[in-house]
């Protein structure tokens, strides 16, 4: 709404005698809607007093769970504390009420923003040159993995049209790479969940463009055989892809360009400060090695010879990827986190997060079956109780953990385990935090040896209780009139 429309609305609406009655029509120039998509009467609104909208909203938000409530042990997710601060500082309306399509000579502190952390996650990442086009992890991963197909295609290697994805991979790695036009194959994971070397050189020829790894894996374990790996996928003319969805234990410890990497992602929104979860906003960057910064996707913010910083379009860029520069306010909640930790406090994270997760898995190791022993890192996973004569799945622990106030861990992932319990303990969790964890993780599984029906049929404690699995099955309520037909 313009501001001449809003003033004159608000003037003539505090007219005495004006409450209650029709605001006058008023019309956009050149826009007229057709007589279908225009009311005949007036919308049949509730009349609701304030305090009851204010408490239905307020006690409905209760009901959900967020960080800011309680602990959140998704594996693969580092759903982590993220300071009030920055999202305080994007509701600015100096930054808020940006328009992409400004002149970039108006704009030159935004974009000094866009490239200053395009630097800082060069250097966090080890890579030449990053984009922060693409607004989430797995469109970061298409993003890399186009980058990857331009390369070959400039070469004149169209033979290599597949891509190997590791059996404990994310399941959007596979995804991604069909989604840019190649064939996957599947490569062998030895029992810790790391790739499998055979395998991986038995299957790398003149056919393949790239091999995609998250490192450290899905299970927690660091790639110990990563500059064998390396070597393997270079030697065979072929490009390492990095997904960064577990780079938070990595921060100042590794860089994955150090690694021999050639292209990664990074999920700005797990490990860089924006909350994360229920559909965005996310960003998911991708970093190149040298030589391949030419095909990152356009637009660019480049710099010019006086200074000054300029978006242009390239021609030997792949294309664009998205509407123009991706999510600009999650940028600077980035750049605003990594310019407060310094290099010293983002150093501390990997470590934290990785003794965390050590500090739990040893405390519930005698209860819960752990399939790959040794130290972790940023997470683990149990194969369900070590007691498997209770009965009780993974499902039921996950369901029971919920009236004891902390978030359900991710279950039934990886594959590569029949009750998967995927367990990680962010750097931002206290001492005291994880111990009440703990105690509640125990008390479960003491309790599925004297009471098992009692975590069969949990939980108690929540807005909705535990629902007939099988009914929800056979009849899913997918739409509110089926909710209103079970009711």
């Amino acid at each position: 709404m313009n501001s001449e429309l809003y003033s004159k609305l608000i003037f003539d609406y505090s007219k005495p005698g004006r409450c209650g009655v029709d605001l006058p029509e008023y019309h956009y120039p050149g826009v007229e809607l057709s007589a279908e998509l225009t009311r005949t009467a007036p919308a049949a609104l509730p009349e609701v007093d304030e305090p009851t909208v204010v408490r239905h909203y307020t006690n409905s938000s209760n009901n959900n769970f967020g960080v800011d409530t309680g602990f959140y042990p998704l594996g693969s997710c580092t759903m982590k504390y993220n300071p009030k601060v920055n999202e305080a500082m994007v509701a600015a309306s100096a930054l808020a009420n940006l328009h992409p399509r400004q002149p970039a000579a108006s704009v030159q502190g935004a974009l000094k923003v866009y490239r200053c952390l395009e630097k800082a996650l060069s250097e966090i990442g080890g890579m030449a040159e990053f984009t922060l086009n693409p607004f989430a992890g797995a469109h970061g991963e298409y993003t890399g993995l186009m980058v990857i197909r331009r390369y070959f295609l400039d070469r004149g290697e169209e033979t290599r049209t597949r891509v190997l994805v590791p059996d404990s991979a994310h399941g959007t790695n596979p995804a991604s790479a069909a989604m840019a036009g190649f064939e996957i194959v599947e490569v062998g994971s030895l029992p810790d969940g790391t790739v499998d070397v055979a395998d991986l050189a038995a299957k790398l020829d003149g056919t393949v463009a790239a091999l995609m790894m998250t490192n450290p894996n899905t299970v927690g374990m660091f790639e110990k055989n990563i500059p064998e790996i390396a070597r393997l996928v270079h030697e065979a003319g072929a490009l390492l892809y990095y997904d960064g969805a577990n780079l938070n234990p990595m921060l100042g410890v590794a860089r994955p360009g150090d690694m021999g990497f050639d292209v990664m992602h990074i999920n700005l929104h797990k490990t860089f400060s924006t909350p994360h979860g229920g559909g965005g906003p996310g960003a998911g960057p991708v970093g190149v090695r040298a030589g391949l910064e030419k095909f990152l996707p356009n637009p660019r913010v480049v710099e010019l010879a006086d200074g000054s910083l300029e978006v242009e379009c390239t021609p030997d860029a792949f294309g664009r990827i998205s509407s123009w520069l991706g999510n600009y306010t999650v940028f600077v909640k980035a750049l605003a986190y990594i310019l407060t930790l310094g290099p010293d406090g983002l150093a501390q994270v990997g470590p934290l997060a990785t003794l965390n997760a050590n500090y739990v898995m040893n405390a519930l190791k005698d209860l819960y079956e752990l399939p790959v022993p040794g130290p972790c890192k940023h997470e683990f996973v149990f194969d369900g109780l070590r007691d498997k004569s209770t009965g009780i799945t993974t499902l039921n622990i996950a369901k029971c953990l919920l009236d004891y106030g902390f978030h359900a861990p991710t279950i039934y992932f990886p594959l590569l385990f029949h009750e998967s319990l995927m367990i990680e303990p962010t750097e931002t969790e206290t001492p005291e935090t994880l111990d009440a964890f703990i105690a509640a993780m125990r008390e479960i599984a003491l309790r599925a040896a004297s009471d098992p029906d009692y975590v069969r049929n949990a939980p108690y404690k929540t807005p909705a209780s535990h629902p007939d699995e099988d009914a929800a099955a056979l009849e899913p309520v997918l739409t509110y009139k089926d909710l209103q037909s079970h009711e």
